[in-house]
């Protein structure tokens, strides 16, 4: 399974981004779909979750500013982040739950798409 991001770029401080990814591969289903960021110096971070039933979670740190939406069709997740700040800068990272033919769970990572919000 492989991850494919898009949409970081530089923002200034109130304005909105919305990041994509896409799952291709081989595999029986994609359960969640999600991102985490990293800042520098800093631990990852949950950033927004959905499960293939379109439940969705997000973190504190960007609950009211930021939507997480899939596409089951096209395995996508795509993220809005609204009202950006910089602390909101970082390496957001894809992530999927895929379940393989062989009925086991795997975690996969996507390469990271990279957010600047300046002030």
């Amino acid at each position: 399974v492989q991850l494919q991001a898009s949409g970081g770029g530089m923002v200034q401080a109130g304005g909105s981004l919305r990041l994509s990814c896409a799952a291709s591969g081989t595999f029986f289903s994609i359960n969640t779909m999600g991102w985490y960021r990293q800042a520098p110096g800093k631990q990852r971070e949950l950033v927004a979750g959905i499960a293939g039933s379109s439940t969705a979670m997000y973190s504190d740190s960007v609950k009211g500013r930021c939507t997480i939406s899939r596409d089951n069709a096209k395995n996508a997740v795509y993220l809005q982040l609204n009202s950006l700040k910089p602390e909101d800068t970082a390496v957001y990272l894809c992530y999927a739950d895929a379940r393989l033919s062989t009925g086991e769970n795997y975690h996969y990572w996507g390469p990271g798409t990279l957010v600047t919000v300046s002030s």
